[in-house]
């Protein structure tokens, strides 16, 4: 018997049943006849009820969000993303079983009646009034498809998905009005497809293609009956049916599936029993989403892809604008990665650095002349396990990255080349002490000077006294030359000519104004070391750094071309400067400290550099065609790379050359390999004249240094941060014997970076107070 109010007469949910069943009746809402808001009758809140004539006239629809897949230059797939795993399909692509199936299970009538089932709205009203409550729906397909375009709309705004599924008269009617816009406009055919590709199934899947790889691991044309009943009977719950957690239950819905198939006459009564025996037969494929699914190691590069993506306003005016195109997905993103420097980059950073290792390596690769990012990867896996991070050691801050870490003697290069474009002569000689104040003052940017007399400089070893020129002071990594040159020319031609390489502090703030910049104080990415060699290698061109090279968009059955930005490139030296770096650079690896660099009868030039205390070692080289940067160190600036294991190898001390400079050779030879092998455009740098007295003292190798014609093969690495090397440096080794047959002295004690700066002499966020802790 129907439940009454206590006042007497129906209840709420008994009038609305009356309501609109006689308004159904009557044809007040097909034909568009407004309803009241009969806020009296307790259906919906104040204001949730619009007039019917007043509601928009045009659903619109907005782009089904889907997989965005991410390529390397070649075409190949490095990962899928999504902010819902969908594909969409055409209806000739989706079993016919299935779209009978979900037809007889969610509107058997689908092809009879119009926007709304009358006979279907008239049951459910009698049985809800019986109930005293809501025990049946009547919604169409149709509606149900104008319901989910209201979810999509809303997307992962939990407020904004509570508003497009509440339960109120104001929503039915908004559904109402557009499901008959949608009939009119669409055709069953086309709404029964839309459908499919709409709907969620549980599992991450959003449409039929993605739910029938997930559960059977095979596209939805090739479903099976029994299959596509399961698929269809998820619908009305995905979480309870769910068949990988509930068997049971997903085999009761599934054949009430069946059972409905027969009774509406899609199947025989005979095959639904028979497909009611089977068993689920599930081929589960797990959700494979995200940067965390990458090829060859290449998790980082696709979060890069990402962080590019989202902050340039090529993809949109706003960070909102950004995100809602990603979110959307649907995009085939074509990148710069080389798939073969990729694999060798990660094949050797496996071969040389674990993961569970103290310390990290991240490395990248860079095309000269174009800024495209070829490679990039690190020691630890991009995910959330032991030993995992999210953190791109490559990069700058901003992109997903630290703060950087200090480049020590690799900044070196970029003080000379600021030297040559002010007109400083290669052949340039300084005292160059062992030991030094700071000259005092020191010319800044802006009118500025530094002016803080009474700080200490040094170098590796007491053997290292000047004179020197550019040319050996640069091979050895003389520490008082390099501050001498700076505090002449001053610091803004450094920090200017570092902007214009693209070299700047991955934290994001500015470079500090002290002469300390000289030795490597101010923290720097592996990306962005990278790339500002490869001006060098470029003969003195900057092209920024580009990681895509083309976009295209789904929207519909077409697909559109997007606007990407491209690398731009201008001269930030001369050509002679870029030349005369290349020649000072170019002989280390071949009979420096980074021998172990080398890259054999390929040209190639490069620096090392190790920080003070060795909290990081780097090696950045390049040749004619390819730059890469190396990295090793601690992460959080803690574990000081003595007396470490390292790759299983143990280092008593670790220097740029030893550790990275091999991760690099190994790096750059399988990239390179096959490529053409160019030449460097060298200069003549003539030797300095030395004084007689020098005649018969043999000339050992400091750190860092190339090795002179009259000595004997001692060597070690450098000790960066203030004192790191060249490609090369370190133990100087037994002198060799002197041009009148006198005996060598020691050439250079091993390196043992030990400069101590007074407090607050400069700053260097992110990896401790400097270059040389």
């Amino acid at each position: 018997m129907p439940k009454k109010r206590s006042g007497g007469g129906l209840s709420a949910t008994q009038q609305a049943a009356k309501f609109l069943g006689v308004s159904v009746l009557s044809g007040a809402v097909l034909a568009g006849i407004a309803l009241p808001a009969v806020g009296a009758l307790g259906l919906a809140a104040k204001g949730s009820v619009e007039s019917f004539d007043e509601l928009p006239l045009s659903l619109k629809t907005p782009p089904l969000s889907q997989r965005t897949t991410i390529l390397d230059a070649g075409g190949g797939k490095i990962a899928t993303v999504y902010s819902r795993d969908r594909t969409v399909v055409d209806l000739k692509d989706i079993a016919p079983h299935l779209q009978k199936a979900i037809v007889a299970i969610e509107d058997s009538r689908f092809y009879e009646h119009g926007a709304v089932d009358l006979k279907g709205v008239l049951r459910a009203m009698n049985r809800n009034a019986q109930s005293g409550g809501v025990s049946e729906g009547a919604s169409t397909l149709t509606q149900q498809y104008v319901k989910n375009v209201f979810v999509e709309e809303a997307g992962d705004d939990p407020t904004k998905v509570a508003q497009a599924t509440q339960q109120t008269i104001g929503r039915k009617i908004r559904e109402l009005k557009f499901a008959i816009q949608v009939e009119e406009e669409l055709g069953k055919k086309k709404i029964l497809e839309n459908y499919l590709n709409i709907t969620y199934f549980g599992q991450q899947a959003y449409g039929v293609e993605a739910a029938a790889q997930r559960y059977f691991s095979k596209p939805a044309k090739d479903l099976n009956l029994q299959e596509s009943a399961l698929i269809a009977g998820l619908v009305q719950s995905p979480s309870r049916y769910d068949p990988v957690n509930d068997e049971t239950e997903a085999i009761k819905r599934r054949n009430i599936v069946l059972a409905r198939m027969a009774q509406v006459g899609d199947i025989s009564q005979e095959e639904a029993v028979e497909a009611s025996k089977t068993p689920l037969g599930l081929k589960v494929s797990k959700p494979k989403n995200g940067c965390i699914t990458a090829v060859d190691g290449a998790g980082f590069f696709c979060d890069y892809v990402r962080q590019v993506f989202l902050t340039d306003p090529a993809f949109g005016k706003t960070p909102e604008a950004r995100a809602k195109v990603w979110n959307h997905g649907g995009l085939t993103i074509r990148t710069t990665l080389d798939s073969q420097a990729q694999k060798s980059l990660q094949e050797s950073v496996k071969n040389h650095v674990n993961k569970s290792d103290e310390v990290a390596t991240a490395a990248s690769v860079i095309q000269p002349g174009t800024g495209k990012i070829l490679a990039m990867g690190q020691s630890r896996p991009y995910g959330f396990g032991k030993n995992e991070t999210q953190i791109n050691l490559s990069v700058d801050q901003g992109m997903g990255g630290g703060a950087g870490y200090q480049p020590g003697s690799t900044f070196k290069p970029i003080v000379a080349a600021a030297a040559l474009e002010g007109g400083m002569p290669a052949t340039k000689t300084y005292a160059s002490p062992y030991q030094m104040d700071y000259p005092a003052p020191v010319q800044a940017c802006e009118g500025k000077i530094w002016n803080e007399p009474g700080v200490p400089v040094e170098n590796e070893n007491e053997t290292e006294v000047g004179p020197y020129d550019m040319k050996e002071a640069t091979a050895k990594s003389v520490n008082t030359y390099y501050i001498e040159m700076i505090s002449e020319i001053g610091i803004c031609p450094v920090t200017e000519l570092s902007k214009k390489m693209g070299i700047g502090r991955a934290d994001g703030n500015k470079m500090e104004q002290a002469p300390s910049i000289a030795l490597g104080t101010q923290e720097a990415s592996p990306l962005t070391m990278a790339n500002g060699y490869a001006t060098f290698a470029s003969r003195g061109m900057y092209c920024t750094p580009v990681a895509i090279e083309s976009i295209s968009r789904r929207v519909g059955e077409k697909s559109k071309s997007l606007p990407v930005p491209k690398s731009t490139c201008s001269r930030a030296m001369s050509e002679k400067t870029a030349d005369t770096i290349n020649t000072l650079l170019r002989g280390v690896v071949e009979d420096g400290t980074g021998t172990e660099a080398g890259l054999g009868s390929r040209p190639s030039a490069g620096k090392t550099g190790t920080t003070d205390f060795r909290y990081a070692a780097w090696f950045v080289g390049y040749t004619p065609n390819l730059a890469g940067a190396v990295w090793v160190g601690d992460p959080e600036h803690k574990r000081q790379m003595v007396d470490i294991s390292i790759g299983g190898t143990w280092h008593s001390k670790v220097f740029g050359g030893q550790v990275p400079g091999p991760i690099w050779r190994d790096m750059m030879s399988g990239a390179l390999n096959g490529k053409e092998a160019p030449e460097f455009s060298l200069v003549n740098i003539p030797d300095r004249k030395k004084p007689d007295e020098d005649k018969g003292r043999g000339r050992g190798r400091g750190n860092d240094g190339d090795r002179d014609d009259n000595r004997d093969d001692g060597r070690n690495d450098d000790a960066g941060g203030f004192i790191g090397g060249l490609v090369g440096g370190g133990n100087g080794g037994n002198g060799g014997t002197g041009t009148d047959g006198g005996t060598g002295t020691n050439g250079g004690a091993e390196p043992d970076p030990t400069i101590s700066i007074p407090e607050g002499f400069f700053q260097g966020p992110g990896n401790g107070p400097g270059g040389r802790r």
